[in-house]
């Protein structure tokens, strides 16, 4: 295995890095001190509907948004950090933060919004989300 020092010249690269990639394509914004994060996302098919499964660790339900329209669905969700520090504690070393999470994405079919649905279990969202029917075409009457 092969390891780089990490040094304060590498850290200021890095930074350097991050920040021209962000002002060439763009990231959302997310608060002072909160990672933004794109979620990794599954998604399955069947005749009638799209199951799609996002991770989204350390994110409570209510702070969880999905929002559906025609065929392009977000899902907007934030971890809360909180400090779990006892008296007489001092935090040394902390690598976990709040984090924010975006995903947006667009189905090949359009959702039928009034019967998807959301579940989340264990860190990974699930989102059912039925395909509109077609509809069907209407006989008029010629007179």
């Amino acid at each position: 295995m092969f390891l780089v020092p990490v040094s304060r010249e590498s850290r200021q690269l890095s930074r350097l890095f991050d920040d021209t990639f962000e002002r060439v394509f763009g990231t959302a914004a997310a608060p002072e001190g909160v990672a933004s994060r794109s979620p990794a996302l599954d998604v399955a098919e069947t005749e009638g509907a799209y199951t799609v499964k996002l991770e989204v660790p350390g994110v409570t339900k209510e702070d969880v948004k999905v929002s559906v329209e025609g065929r392009q669905v977000t899902v907007q969700a934030q971890s809360q950090q909180t400090d779990e520090k006892k008296d007489g504690e001092r935090i040394v070393y902390r690598e976990r933060s709040a984090s924010s999470y975006v995903r947006t994405f667009t189905l090949p079919v359009e959702v039928d919004q009034t019967a998807a649905g959301a579940k989340l279990d264990h860190g990974v969202l699930t989102l059912t989300l039925p395909k509109r029917s077609a509809k069907v075409a209407a006989q008029l009457t010629v007179s």
